[in-house]
């Protein structure tokens, strides 16, 4: 028998040492949860914005607004279509365009030149 069972330290750190489980799913889950929240907040829910104020931007235009498209052309509408937009972008020049691509409006007297 050694000194170290007599003093009863062999005993103490088999007791100490226990065996090691594998991590269960309740540790990851909340890892999870805030991953599922991140790409809410800053993916998901921005997107789901900016595609409900490009549908009120679409919805909401007219003959004579000034517009600038995704391609960057300025334009003032002359006539709208159900998928079409026709743009005057010089005098007597105008093109067809498709309303997705309408990014934005313009103020008033942006275009000069164009006047009618």
């Amino acid at each position: 028998m050694s000194i170290l069972a007599i003093l009863g330290v062999t005993d103490a750190l088999a007791d100490a040492v226990a065996p090691a489980s594998p991590p269960g799913m309740m540790s990851f889950l909340p890892m999870l949860i805030i991953l599922i929240l991140f790409m809410y907040f800053m993916v998901i829910r921005p997107q789901t914005k900016r595609a409900k104020d490009h549908r009120n931007l679409l919805s909401n235009l007219k003959k004579g607004d000034e517009v600038v498209t995704a391609g960057g052309i300025l334009g003032r509408i002359d006539e709208l279509h159900d998928d079409f937009v026709e743009l005057n972008i010089a005098d007597k020049v105008n093109i067809k365009v498709q309303k997705g691509s309408i990014s934005g409006f313009m103020p008033k007297g942006t275009i000069k030149g164009n006047e009618k």
